[in-house]
């Protein structure tokens, strides 16, 4: 398998799995937010992934949010399925389970807290497709893995029989690029085109898309792509310059934790605040609570023209 075995490309969120506030799986949630993803013309999702809190959840649980999710998209937009472990062949037992349920891929960070070594991380994607019939995205999170996968390492890793992409998260945005021009003849690219810069090097090397933390914009991410594809490069150069702007506003550099709590915690309040279908977090994730810390994050909403200013409160 190579990049020319998938279509997949464009704008996909990262998914988050909305719990109750008891702790539990919140599915009605969960297929509404597939839907308005559907309607906001998004062209994939990535279920259970570090948004998606796969690190809080059961084994049966994890299959329950892969189930939901694909039968919930219908075919509507392509749905990539995480499935990390500590271990190849338990990442492969939920790869199977995901492709099984109608995924149309799966994906997979190098196994957490083991810290491996490249020879060794190549090892674990290459069992892992030798026990998965399917295509696997390969995803560098350095933040979670403390592994950062380099050029040289996503080269070797491009080569692998299974491998059709990798998402890359690297804090570098250069090596980003640097990793966009050594693989993307063999594998598709996801990661931080949506940018000036980015924009540049998808004219000069290629790229496929943006695996995104959510969607707070809705619509104008997908389109962002949708210009590239057609051609209209001013279009998509004055959305980056939004997304420029905003981000630095929401998150921390590198994009591992936002200004006000952990990623997945500030992300649902931000849906939240925007009327998106959202949940709360589960241990250890802990909610944001603080009322200055949530006017801080709608203050930037309304500022960004996402959000409508609060009416004035009649005298």
């Amino acid at each position: 398998m190579d990049r020319n075995d998938i279509d997949w490309r464009g704008y996909f969120p990262a998914f988050i799995t909305p719990f109750r506030e008891d702790g539990a799986l919140d599915l009605t949630a969960l297929r509404a937010l597939v839907d308005h993803y559907v309607e906001q013309g998004m062209h994939g999702i990535m279920v259970n992934g570090t948004c998606g809190e796969w690190f809080a959840q059961t084994p049966e649980e994890r299959r329950i949010v892969a189930e939901a999710a694909v039968e919930q998209a219908a075919g509507r937009l392509t749905v990539l399925v995480g499935c990390t472990a500590y271990t190849a062949a338990e990442a492969a037992g939920i790869a199977r389970h995901a492709l099984d349920a109608g995924a149309d891929g799966v994906i997979s960070t190098p196994p957490p807290y083991a810290k491996t070594f490249p020879d060794e991380t190549v090892a674990y994607y290459r069992e892992l497709g030798e026990r998965t019939d399917g295509p696997i995205a390969v995803y560098n999170w350095p933040h979670g893995t403390n592994v950062d996968i380099d050029p040289e390492l996503a080269s070797r890793l491009a080569d692998l029989p299974h491998v059709v992409a990798i998402k890359d998260s690297t804090p570098d945005v250069e090596q980003f690029y640097a990793t966009t021009r050594a693989v993307v003849d063999r594998i598709r690219v996801f990661g931080p085109f949506m940018s000036r810069r980015g924009l540049e090097v998808l004219r000069e090397s290629g790229g496929d898309g943006t695996v995104g933390g959510g969607s707070l914009a809705g619509r104008p991410d997908p389109t962002f792509w949708e210009d590239v594809w057609a051609g209209d490069f001013d279009a998509a150069a004055a959305y980056a310059d939004v997304v420029e702007r905003l981000f630095p506003k929401l998150w921390l550099p590198g994009g591992w934790a936002g200004h006000w709590g952990a990623y997945q915690s500030q992300l649902k309040v931000l849906m939240g605040l925007l009327g998106q279908p959202t949940g709360h977090v589960r241990p250890p994730r802990l909610p944001i609570t603080d009322p200055e810390a949530i006017a801080a994050m709608r203050a930037v909403l309304v500022e960004e023209g996402l959000l409508d200013a609060d009416p004035p409160v009649a005298a």
